[in-house]
C-alpha cells in the first residue's frame, strides 16, 4: 500500500494492489480510495486496505462507506461490520449470486451524508458529487492510462457511447467542481474534468 495523502483538508488518498488484478488488464495494478473527513462524519469509497490510521477517526466519527459500482465491494463489506459503517452501494448486476448488502442508492438519488449520484458509463458504476469537498469521485467511468484524465473508452455500457456518457456527465461542469477523486488514476483537477468531457 502506498503513503495516505492528503489531497486538501479533509480529502484523503491512498492507492493498493487490487488482489484481482493481473499482467495484461486494462487497468493498473494500484488502484485508489478515498476518504473525506469533517469534525461528524467519515466518508470512506471504495475502500480497499484502510489506513490503520483511519480506525480511530472512524471511531470519533459517524462513518459512512460508498461505493461508486457494485463490483468495487473490495474490503466495504468488513469494514462496515467492523467500523459499524452505513454501506450504500448502486444496483448489484443482473442476476448477481451474491450482491453486496447494503443500501442500495441509484442515479438521481442524494444520500442523507452529503453526497449526489450522476450516471456513468453504466446504470450501476455512478459518478459522485460530494457538495462539501466541492469533489467528484469516479469509480470505472473515468480513466488515466497515461494520456490523462478520460473517460473510459473501452467499457461504455450497453447502447451507450462514450459522447453519450460524456454528455450525461456535463451537468457536473455547472457545480463548482474542485477536485476528481477516480479510482483508476490520481486525484485530478476540475481542468482535468473539463478536458475529459471535452469530446
Amino acid at each position: 500500500m502506498g503513503a495516505v495523502d492528503e489531497v486538501k483538508p479533509g480529502v484523503w488518498h491512498w492507492q493498493a494492489r487490487h488482489p484481482d488484478w493481473k499482467p495484461g488488464e486494462d487497468w493498473g495494478e494500484l488502484v485508489s480510495s478515498y476518504a473525506i473527513e469533517d469534525d461528524r462524519r467519515l466518508l470512506l469509497f471504495d475502500p480497499l486496505a484502510l489506513p490503520s490510521e483511519f480506525d480511530d477517526r472512524a471511531a470519533l466519527r459517524e462513518t459512512t462507506i460508498v461505493l461508486t459500482c457494485p463490483w468495487h465491494r473490495r474490503d466495504a463489506v468488513e469494514l462496515a461490520d467492523r467500523l459499524s459503517a452505513t454501506l450504500y452501494v448502486p444496483p448489484p448486476d443482473e442476476g448477481d449470486p451474491d450482491p453486496v448488502p447494503g443500501i442500495v442508492f441509484r442515479a438521481g438519488d442524494r444520500l442523507p451524508v452529503g453526497v449526489e449520484a450522476f450516471h456513468g458509463f453504466e446504470p450501476n458504476d455512478l459518478v459522485l458529487w460530494v457538495e462539501s469537498r466541492r469533489a467528484v469521485v469516479a469509480g470505472d467511468t473515468f480513466m488515466d492510462g497515461g494520456e490523462g484524465l478520460h473517460l473510459h473508452r473501452e467499457w461504455p455500457g450497453p447502447g451507450v457511447t462514450v459522447e453519450e456518457t460524456a454528455a450525461r456527465l456535463r451537468p457536473l461542469l455547472d457545480l463548482p467542481v474542485e477536485l476528481v477523486l477516480p479510482t483508476h488514476a490520481e486525484p485530478a483537477d476540475r481542468a482535468a474534468l473539463e478536458r475529459a468531457l471535452a469530446l
